[in-house]
């Protein structure tokens, strides 16, 4: 097995570096600040515990942060668009400006939306291409932007200002072409789309590709293929997460994004999608070796993992395992091969199950918050049986864990014991 992935280190190595890849996945965490915002006003508005409802009804300030909901979550898309865009044209080119792109993927997002009209017969942007429905749009314009702008400027097809004119001005007319060339682009595009029976671009893309994606990557087996593919990677010493998070973070937001405005409209529980980015990041809190970290730090016989299990223990609580992966280590080491790669995905089966048979309400789908500790992590989702679940999940795992501690850990007490002699 180790010869297989000798061969295949540096396909996955080229996988991780990709450029476009590291670009979407840096622009999506870039949004993570937005997403997270918005969640914890909506999770204020619908707090399980009705002395906090009444405390935020009471100081006059619902409104005020459904709207903050609504000009976050409910606009994704816009800020997606900007974040990725400017991404991307760091990852292909980090000379490059990318704010100056970021503005005109942005212009191209709005050309390409359709403009509705209220009662009164006044023009308006329609909210519904603006949140989650509009990511995939958002991410392909960024895309189509970003390598137009890059492709535009590398080839030198740019107005060029005397050397005494100050860099500022210089680089704002260097992007004039590219930005037109994309402008332009995206006008015939938006013509295009209206004469279909799509409309636009963005009923297009959502019918075509985002929903069957959400419907391929979003459910229960895509996740566990996801999750044991990093894991696996992980073992091997890539970082798994890296290579494969730009792949799911996409499907999976949107099913969040879906969840939230069913919580708006009627409270804790009344999300449709088990699955989310915010279901694995709660449930597979650090890796799922924190029982591990425990083990270690109080059940070990050997100084070895004991003082491993110490050092450890802190930064495990709050979602940091990075010492005991590479402490131990646990790459490439088959003695803990099993819950290593493994473990996620029993974990995920255990919560999946939890929340479809009715014990746990579906998650709001807010942002998790990293590092905060286990407990606390899951408290963002709404309910207290997500915090009992998360910690549930944790001990159960520790005790997959057991038996190839317990083997390590005799095995590294009798090498200190002959040592000893």
């Amino acid at each position: 097995m180790e010869k297989i992935f000798e061969k295949l280190n540096p396909y996955m190595t080229r996988l991780a570096n990709n450029p476009t890849l590291k670009g979407i996945s840096s622009g999506m965490m870039g949004s993570i600040v937005v997403t997270l915002v918005g969640s914890l006003c909506l999770l204020l508005v619908v707090f399980p515990v009705e002395t906090v409802r009444n405390a935020v009804e009471a100081l006059g300030i619902t409104s005020i942060l459904l709207n903050v909901n609504s000009f976050t979550i409910g606009c994704l898309a816009l800020y997606i668009v900007v974040m990725v865009t400017n991404a991307l044209v760091k990852s292909y080119n980090p000379q490059e400006d990318g704010i100056a792109a970021a503005v005109v993927g942005l212009m191209s997002f709005l050309i390409v939306t359709p403009i509705g009209a209220t009662a009164d017969k006044i023009s308006a942007i329609p909210t519904t291409w603006l949140g989650a429905a509009g990511v995939f749009s958002a991410m392909i314009i960024s895309i189509i932007t970003a390598k137009i702008f890059v492709f535009v400027k590398a080839k030198g097809w740019t107005i060029k200002m005397p050397d005494s004119v100050p860099p500022m001005v210089s680089r704002t007319f260097e992007g004039l072409v590219p930005g037109m060339i994309v402008a332009v682009l995206f006008i015939v595009i938006s013509s295009l789309f209206a004469k279909t029976s799509y409309g636009c671009m963005h009923q297009f893309v959502y019918s075509i590709i985002q929903i069957p994606l959400q419907g391929l990557g979003g459910n229960l087996w895509a996740m566990c293929i996801f999750t044991i593919a990093a894991q696996l990677l992980w073992f091997f010493g890539i970082h798994g997460t890296n290579v494969i998070a730009p792949i799911y973070t996409p499907i999976w937001l949107t099913l969040d994004l879906a969840n939230q405005a069913s919580v708006a409209q009627n409270g804790i529980g009344a999300g449709t999608n088990i699955i989310g980015k915010a279901f694995f990041e709660t449930f597979t809190f650090g890796g799922c070796v924190l029982g591990f970290v425990i083990l270690m730090a109080f059940f070990a016989k050997s100084s070895q993992y004991k003082s491993l299990g110490r050092l450890s223990l802190v930064p495990a609580l709050f979602g940091i395992t990075e010492p005991v992966i590479f402490g131990t280590p646990l790459v490439l080491n088959f003695t803990f091969f099993i819950p290593f790669v493994f473990g996620n995905v029993i974990a995920i089966l255990i919560s999946y199950a939890a929340i479809a048979s009715g014990l746990v309400p579906t998650l709001m789908g807010a942002s998790t918050i990293f590092g905060l500790p286990i407990g606390f992590h899951a408290a963002i989702q709404g309910s207290w049986q997500a915090v009992v679940l998360q910690i549930v999940v944790m001990v159960i795992l520790g005790l997959v864990w057991y038996p190839f501690f317990r083997k390590a850990d005799n095995d590294a007490y009798k090498l200190e014991q002959e040592a000893a002699k």
